[in-house]
């Protein structure tokens, strides 16, 4: 029988099949509309003003704004785009600084602007190492400070600066909310809401069949992004009262989820009738409340009991009553807390890893004849993302990218070369980035290389005879990504995913102490993980810190594993698109976070048998799973991933028994004699 923990991924697909199937996200309309007025208005003020070269910059603004739009709240698109576009504007300004005052002479000209881009690149490969915020801001100062270095200088050579800012600041406006966002459905995080409790529902429809798994991870990164998009509350600030009832519904899908977990590891079904409510609750969240009737199914497993209480609670706080939710988290963790100090180890080394190929890139420009220098240090800047996936398929998938878009915008120049013509297909191109990023990064690549091709059109700066060259320069620079930043580069593939597998390993030892109310100390790695997964300061534990046994701690200490979990599983999932031995690494791991996963659920259940079923802990069962996560964790310190293949259930779980006794046989099977008591 398939293993119902694996996921979606075969393991026959071939690795370059996985790494060409695109994702198939919703359309999102609302960026795809800002996108395109976000770039037409600047250019067709240009156009109209005879300062086409300002309107360039202005739209270009507009594009990076555009790259870092979100369907979120104003409280946080607004520094997000802020973020990015203000580091955008100082490396267009250290660019054409650059330009303007560099030392006179061929070669003297080559060494000074590589020397400052290097330097450059470090600052910006230690500034995306920090976190999701840190990563658009650096990508995007190293990209401006390229394009400025090359692109011809506006008059004033600093006016560049300021009018990508503007632009920017155009797209912001277009998005703030007007009188339609009063209605509870034009609010992204109840929408957000709304569609974790449908992936809720999903969930309980498919226990017990294969389709369980992908489904509880769809539900954990809807519920990923709603705990995104509900920042803590600032100190001393109250909170809007629609704000304080969504984070309690919110706090009510969480407990619902930990239940849904336990059936789904158990196997265990539920009647169509108690699987509809999570629907009927998501109706009710997008009308702004209303009252929904839960079924009296008479539940008779301690898991099913859970689940009962979560959704009468869940009814209760969506129809605006307080309800005994009895796990209520604190604050949600802030998505813009820094994931490492800016010279922190690990952000100095991405940043020489950035300056290395920009260093080469640089001579690499110098030495041959290039016609756009700029576009060689653009490109590694894109693939070095740190955020992305695997760089490997971003250095592919960029070449052929832009082979793709090359041949499109010599297509179109052969249609037309007006301006006006012109200025609306670069509009379109970049309507296409919200949908093309989800979906893609080739197609990402293949919309964004026409729309900066027509801008270096519009200014002046270059033919379609000068676009073909623009294919020579990205393989170049995809090569030197694929040298110096992926096969010599010491940081290996396998140090994306197994410190993950770590995190999470470590995530499930707190939440386990949580369940079991153990006083004795959380492993360091434990409280490490925890301390990087933005969680308040005044909840972070010291190293030395007793387990926390409060359902407040419960909650929260769920979350981050939950959260561990699904870093773990991505970062696998990008392994499995690389060509050997990377993907033969990542397909070898995949077991241990299938196991990992179920056990998540295993220790779900096991805390409803402890509340509903008067189960009380056994020490030598805990003793187990404690052993067993920490030899995986040893192992994957050792770079050594399990050989066998975890024990896979052919019917329910007995609820008589031990939910955690059986994890404990899961996970010594899948560690061999190393997960057995000696």
């Amino acid at each position: 029988m398939p293993s119902r923990s694996s996921g979606p991924v075969r393991r026959s697909t071939p690795w370059w099949a996985r790494a060409a199937r695109p994702a198939r996200p919703p359309l999102p309309l609302a960026p795809t509309v800002r996108a395109a007025v976000g770039m037409a208005v600047p250019l067709a003020l240009g156009l109209l003003s005879h300062h086409l070269d300002l309107g360039v910059f202005a739209g270009l603004g507009a594009m990076h704004a555009t790259m870092n739009d979100r369907v979120e709240p104003t409280r946080l698109r607004a520094p997000r785009i802020a973020s990015a576009v203000s580091a955008s504007a100082l490396g267009m300004l250290i660019g054409t600084a650059l330009q303007e005052f560099h030392p006179r002479g061929l070669l003297s000209t080559a060494l000074a602007i590589g020397a400052a881009l290097t330097a450059t690149a470090f600052v910006s490969g230690a500034l995306s190492a920090t976190g999701p915020r840190g990563s658009a801001a650096g990508m995007l100062l190293l990209v401006s400070a390229a394009l400025g270095s090359g692109m011809p200088l506006a008059r004033p050579w600093w006016a560049a600066a300021p009018m990508m800012l503007a632009g920017a600041a155009f797209v912001v406006l277009l998005g703030l909310p007007g009188r339609s966002h009063r209605r509870p459905r034009a609010d992204p995080r109840t929408r957000a809401l709304a569609a974790a409790y449908d992936a809720l529902g999903a969930t309980l429809a498919d226990l017990g069949t294969p389709r369980g798994a992908a489904s509880r991870q769809v539900l954990t990164a809807r519920l990923n992004q709603l705990q995104d998009l509900l920042p803590p509350p600032r100190p001393g600030v109250p909170e809007a009262p629609r704000t304080v009832r969504l984070r309690r519904m919110y706090e009510a899908a969480l407990a619902a989820t930990e239940a849904a977990s336990g059936l789904l590891w158990a196997w265990r079904p539920v009647p169509p009738e108690a699987a509809a409510v999570p629907g009927l609750l998501a109706r009710a969240v997008e009308r702004g409340g209303g009252e929904v009737a839960v079924p009296d199914w008479q539940p008779d497993t301690p898991s099913r009991q859970a689940l009962d209480a979560a959704l009468r609670a869940a009814a209760e706080t969506v129809a605006g009553r307080e309800a005994a939710l009895g796990t209520a988290p604190p604050p949600p963790p802030d998505p813009w807390r820094l994931r490492v100090r800016l010279l922190s180890r690990e952000s100095v080394r991405y940043g020489l890893r950035v300056a290395l190929c920009i260093a080469v890139g640089s001579a690499a420009t110098a030495s041959l004849p290039l016609s756009k220098s700029y576009w060689v240090p653009m490109t590694i800047a894109f693939v070095l993302k740190p955020d992305l996936g695997s760089v490997f398929l971003r250095a592919v998938s960029r070449s052929v990218g832009t082979v793709l878009g090359v041949a499109v915008t010599a297509g179109v120049l052969l249609l037309t070369t007006d301006a006006w013509a012109l200025t609306v297909i670069a509009a379109l191109c970049v309507a296409l980035l919200p949908y093309a990023t989800a979906a893609h990064y080739g197609l990402n690549t293949v919309a964004i290389t026409p729309m900066a091709l027509i801008l270096l059109q519009l200014g002046g700066q270059s033919g379609a005879a000068e676009f073909w060259p623009r294919v020579l320069d990205t393989a170049l620079a995809s090569a030197i990504v694929l040298l110096f930043g992926y096969l010599l580069w010491p940081e290996r593939p396998r140090h994306r995913i197994e410190p993950r597998l770590v995190d999470a390993t470590a995530a499930l030892h707190a939440y386990l102490a949580s369940v079991t109310g153990e006083t004795r100390p959380i492993p360091a790695a434990a409280t490490q993980t925890l301390a990087t997964t933005h969680a308040p300061a005044t909840t972070h534990a010291p190293a030395t810190a007793q387990a926390p046994a409060t359902p407040v701690a419960e909650v929260w200490l769920r979350r981050t594993a939950y959260r561990a979990l699904a870093d773990a599983r991505r970062e696998v999932q990008q392994g499995l698109t690389e060509p050997p031995p990377t993907g033969r690494l990542a397909e070898r791991w995949l077991p241990a976070t299938a196991a990992l996963e179920r056990l998540s659920g295993a220790v779900a259940a096991y805390a409803a048998q402890i509340r509903y079923g008067g189960r009380v802990p056994d020490p030598g069962e805990v003793e187990r799973v404690r052993r067993a996560l920490d030899d995986l964790t040893a192992a994957a310190r050792a770079h050594r991933p399990p050989t066998r293949p975890a024990a896979r259930p052919t019917r329910p779980h007995d609820p008589a028994r031990s939910a955690l006794g059986r994890a404990a046989d899961e996970l010594e099977t899948l560690l061999g004699d190393r997960g057995r008591p000696g």
